[in-house]
């Protein structure tokens, strides 16, 4: 019998142990440090050829991972029932791997294709908001009525699990939470897929009390919720009022017991409020956020402009400031760029370990920012076919294949690419391009087909590029391969 099941079957006979363990003060300590422990040993299983330093950021990051959830626990924030899925389907089954059937759906996909599959897809089931933000990089707005059926939604979750064991599922929008199809809303999809884990991005004002109270009887979904900084911010973005209202959703959530995080969008304008001290202080710790997940504006969607980008400068320093706070206030607030060491770059097409779009249509696109489809889902099953058909589509395998070349199958550190700019679309846009060009994926809409034709946006993304690598390549350098080089030097020497 192979460990992991092994230790599956151990780890889940003893789980209603270790649950009463963590509520336990005496005992949290050394079960937090071991969980750290077996999360990074896990995870460092094939990267000990990367740069020193992005090893060192992977530790941070499982460390943070940890505390957030040990800070939880000493507030006693969890409802039972979302401990215990906490523990059971996101360390166990999303983190670890230790669900056999799992373990199983990978084997067969390695079988297949000769590598992991993906471990998360993200789907927007509807595109209706009751918002309308400036910049929303879907165009959602309340007369946006486009949704999956639930027969179409139920099948992509399910064929997710048994084909490529994914348990890990982002839904975002549109807004989730007003989702309606055949008489099932999202918290209907989370509750019969109880096996597994969803992230929901939400712009917080759908939350009431007996929302929370279904997310919390659920136990395995956890909200993040959209803001722009302070109220003046949110507001200006959102509408007048949007930021009370999340406040209030969020006093929803700690009663219930259900953990919830904050998602940003960071911009020119409001980079330094977001990750000020006194934001990080109130988000998480007057307002008990468990996590943040940190975007930087991405010039897509409804009244796209490269006026919103941050700075090289600012890409720079938010660098700096996002690693200080992993590193010294042990809180999860992950970067998506400036991060993108810990996850070997981009992560976009289906790579391994990575994941993919599906939006209220059907399309299936790379990322949620690269709003260009080769595929519809919809037509897919229609034609008799399943999820795995979308695989090998050439349009995916040319962006993994650039993936692959700009370091995540490289052996050596020093062949890699500069993973503080791992997006192809913003970071390397002529690239992006000139697949776009090659493969003709459909654009998701009018405002990702006019980015096509205005070719001020193409210049000025070229230009951006090089501004940025300008700033960001002598940090990768000094930072990342330097030290690497300089420990290769002396281990070899200390051989000799």
């Amino acid at each position: 019998m192979r460990k992991e099941v092994v230790r599956q079957r151990l780890t889940y006979a003893l789980l209603p142990l270790i649950e009463r363990a963590l509520l336990n003060d005496t005992f949290r300590g050394w079960l937090i440090r071991e969980l750290e422990h077996w999360i990074f040993e896990r995870w460092m299983e094939e990267d000990s050829n990367r740069p020193l330093r992005v090893q060192k950021e992977k530790r941070e990051i499982v460390r943070a991972l940890v505390y957030s959830f040990h800070r939880a626990l000493q507030r006693r924030q969890l409802a039972p029932t979302v401990l215990r899925k906490l523990l059971k389907n996101f360390f166990g089954a999303c983190t670890l791997c230790l669900d056999k059937e799992r373990i199983e759906a990978i084997e067969a996909f390695k079988e297949r294709h000769g590598v992991h599959p993906p471990t998360s897809v993200v789907i927007a089931p509807t595109k209706f908001c009751n918002l309308q933000c400036t910049g929303c990089y879907a165009n959602s707005h309340a007369a946006a009525r486009e949704s999956l059926d639930w027969e179409i939604l139920d099948r992509i979750v399910t064929e997710a699990k048994k084909l490529w064991g994914i348990r890990f599922f982002t839904i975002t929008g549109g807004e989730p939470l007003l989702y309606r199809s055949q008489g099932h809303d999202i918290i209907d999809l989370v509750s019969k897929h109880d096996e597994c884990f969803f992230l929901m991005y939400t712009n917080g004002t759908m939350i009431d009390g007996k929302v929370a109270k279904r997310m919390a009887e659920a136990g395995n979904i956890t909200p993040a919720i959209s803001v722009e900084g302070f109220e003046a911010r949110t507001d200006a973005r959102r509408g007048k009022g949007v930021f009370k209202r999340i406040l209030k959703a969020m006093a929803h959530l700690r009663e219930a017991g259900v953990p919830y995080g904050i998602s940003l969008t960071a911009t020119r304008e409001n980079a330094e409020e977001i990750l000020s001290d006194e934001f990080i202080d109130f988000f998480f710790e007057e307002q008990q956020a468990l996590y943040g997940w940190l975007f930087q504006y991405m010039p897509i969607g409804r009244g796209y402009t490269l006026k919103l980008l941050p700075t090289p400068e600012q890409r720079l320093w938010m660098w700096q400031r996002t690693w200080q706070i992993i590193r010294e206030r042990k809180i999860l607030f992950t970067d998506f760029w400036n991060c993108g060491t810990i996850s070997d770059g981009c992560i976009s097409a289906i790579r391994s370990g990575g994941y993919f779009y599906i939006d209220w249509s059907g399309k299936v696109m790379p990322c949620v920012f690269v709003p260009y489809s080769p595929v519809n889902i919809v037509e897919v099953y229609k034609r008799g076919g399943t999820l795995e058909d979308i695989y090998d589509v050439p349009y995916f395998q040319a962006i993994r294949q650039w993936q692959a070349e700009y370091g995540f199958a490289k052996e050596r550190p020093e062949e890699h690419g500069n993973w503080l700019m791992p997006c192809p679309m913003r970071d390397h846009h002529k690239v992006m391009r000139e697949l776009i060009d090659r493969y003709k994926p459909e654009p998701e809409d009018e405002s990702a087909a006019a980015a096509l034709q205005d070719e001020e946006y193409y210049r000025g993304m070229l230009a951006y590029n090089e501004a940025v690598r300008k700033v960001l390549e002598p940090v990768w350098e000094r930072e990342y391969l330097a030290p690497h080089r300089k420990e290769t030097i002396a281990s070899a020497v200390s051989q000799n």
